[in-house]
């Protein structure tokens, strides 16, 4: 079992998260988790850096802590070549601890470039034919491609580390599983269902099983639940509604009826092991072993404490109660 710490560069600002990994690797984590946006969910959360020079600067300021993104979209804001060149140079930088975490996208970052956002089906082909790109470019040379609705011309990435990374793909339901499955080397998801994971090998995937756990630490539940309430209550609005909304002020609309106690339902919220690694085994149960602990709470260091001096070797030592 490994364990993450997910840096939330909608909440924090590029030094912070820095700091953050260089403490996360301090404390123990296996790896460090960044997420990939141009927009925050919400206003309060009030930042949104470019991932991938803080990526950069963690790989400068890290010896040991693995760097993954969780996730990016290679397809509508970014073309898979410079997903390619991008996840390569950091790659080379970190020593060869990179893994590169990809998912079919939000409207909230990619509408940003003017081009649309297609339904999920069209999504889906993209991404593959994404996959596809990068996959190429990772093999050296020159290299074009012609796909339905991406390209390549003539291009080659010249630095390229002696080992491609780890392809991790975001997994929402059986067509992305099975992109996962075919195209990737891993999967990374959001929810604890065993029907996921199940997706995934009947399709054929043999890889690491990355997902997300939700918590709130602070010493006290109401206080780690207000918090969660303020910059997190997003996350109830389900995938459909996450991956369609444009802006921060549509998820503020769209969260206007949730309430704390909804927040708290999500969240294991407070200082108490036993409910964080309950959270943490339910994931394992559904047949996760990556896992990546998202604290939406008001105290980073605090957590960063907590999960050393309460967590680390209970969440090591999990192992699933029966098979998935």
């Amino acid at each position: 079992m490994q364990i993450g710490y997910k840096l939330l560069s909608e909440g924090y600002g590029p030094e912070e998260l820095v700091r953050q990994a260089v403490r996360a690797e301090a404390v123990g984590f296996d790896f460090v988790e960044v997420s990939d946006h141009y927009h925050p969910w919400l206003d309060a959360q009030g930042h949104s850096c470019f991932a991938w020079t803080a990526l950069g600067a963690i790989a400068a300021r890290t010896e040991r802590v693995q760097l993954v993104t969780g996730v990016t979209c290679p397809t509508v804001r970014y073309h898979p070549a410079v997903i390619a060149q991008a996840a390569a140079t950091c790659a080379l930088l970190s020593g060869g601890r990179f893994v590169l975490g990809v998912g079919s996208g939000e409207r909230l970052n990619e509408h940003v470039v003017g081009r649309g956002f297609p339904p999920v089906r069209v999504r889906h082909q993209m991404l593959r034919e994404a996959l596809e790109i990068i996959r190429l470019l990772w093999r050296g040379g020159y290299q074009s491609y012609e796909g339905r609705h991406l390209r390549l011309e003539d291009a080659r990435v010249f630095d390229l580390p002696a080992e491609p990374p780890l392809l991790a793909v975001a997994a929402s339901g059986p067509p992305s599983a099975r992109i996962a499955a075919e195209l990737g080397d891993a999967l990374f998801a959001t929810d604890d269902d065993p029907a996921l994971v199940r997706h995934y090998r009947d399709a054929g995937g043999t890889g690491p099983r990355y997902a997300e756990v939700p918590l709130a630490w602070a010493p006290d539940e109401r206080t780690a639940a207000e918090a969660a309430w303020r910059t997190a209550r997003w996350a109830l609005t389900g995938w459909k509604v996450m991956s369609e909304l444009p802006n921060p002020v549509n998820f503020e609309a769209a969260t206007a009826t949730v309430r704390v106690d909804d927040v708290r339902e999500h969240f294991a919220c407070g200082s108490d092991p036993a409910r964080c690694l309950e959270a943490a085994q339910r994931f394992v149960d559904a047949g996760f072993d990556r896992l990546v602990l998202l604290n939406v709470g008001p105290d980073p260091d605090g957590f960063l404490d907590f999960y050393a001096s309460e967590l680390a070797g209970p969440l090591h030592a999990l192992r699933p109660r029966s098979a998935p």
